[in-house]
């Protein structure tokens, strides 16, 4: 029978190594780089310094340790890795076809947003983010050929944020705590991949009850705009029956 590697330790007889699943988590970072023509998703990859696929770019993530859990793992390797430390962060999906790797690998991925004003580096091209220069910012939509099947998995957790910020205030993780619906609709072109008009977004947006008008205005060259700011009773994303549940 196959064992799982975190279980290794309470067996009296290890298993064969080949005879071995291992578990480990990944973690697909969503975050937006203003452009002139609009703004783009971003995430960060890792480079590989062995084999296999040794100098391929890959999603941030480690082995799971056998006294941690899930969460708690997905939120040690993605500060082991890059630094980073997101707010939002939901378990996206298991992957474990037998071939994803040259061992047997299970790999929990974690999805997580992040504002690009709470990260240096994010803005420019040419602005380092990462202390770590095996870490870099790519653009979602033309990523290179990456290790293992995380080609798959990020197109996988693009299109679950493309179903999600249908009904869910999921692009809050993407704002300021106070934006304007040009700003709002913004985001969501970014993640939809086409323009919305400005007049049906603005009559959708703020009928939809998530959003509550401040008294605080954008200046600049054009009208001032109003900023606006989520209700915070409504939920970032519905977890169903996991809302408001600890890490196990």
């Amino acid at each position: 029978m196959t064992r799982t590697s975190v279980l290794e330790a309470s067996t009296d007889t290890a298993p064969a190594a080949d005879d071995v699943t291992r578990v480990a988590v990944s973690t697909v970072i969503f975050s937006l780089r203003p452009r002139a023509d609009g703004a783009s998703i971003v995430l960060p990859l890792v480079r590989r310094t062995r084999d296999p696929f040794e100098g391929l770019w890959a999603l941030p993530g480690g082995w799971l340790d056998p006294a941690e859990g899930l969460d708690a793992a997905a939120s040690r390797t993605l500060a082991e890795t890059t630094g980073l430390a997101p707010t939002y962060l939901e378990q996206l999906y298991a992957f474990g076809d037998v071939d994803r790797s040259p061992t047997r690998v299970v790999s929990i991925i974690y999805w997580a947003l992040l504002r690009p004003d709470e990260i240096i580096g994010v803005h420019a091209d040419d602005a380092p983010a990462f202390a770590d220069e095996n870490v870099e910012w790519f653009d979602a939509a033309s990523l290179p050929r990456l290790a293992f099947d995380h080609n798959a998995i990020v197109d996988y957790a693009l299109w679950r944020l493309r179903n999600k910020v249908g009904y869910s205030r999921i692009a809050h993780g993407l704002l300021a705590d106070e934006f304007t619906l040009a700003e709002l609709r913004e985001v969501y072109e970014s993640i939809l991949g086409r323009r919305l008009d400005p007049a049906n977004f603005r009559r959708q947006a703020e009928a939809s009850g998530t959003l509550i008008p401040t008294e605080h205005f954008r200046t600049g060259s054009h009208r001032p705009a109003r900023l606006y700011r989520y209700n915070q009773d409504v939920e970032l994303a519905d977890r169903g029956p996991l809302t408001g549940s600890s890490p196990k």
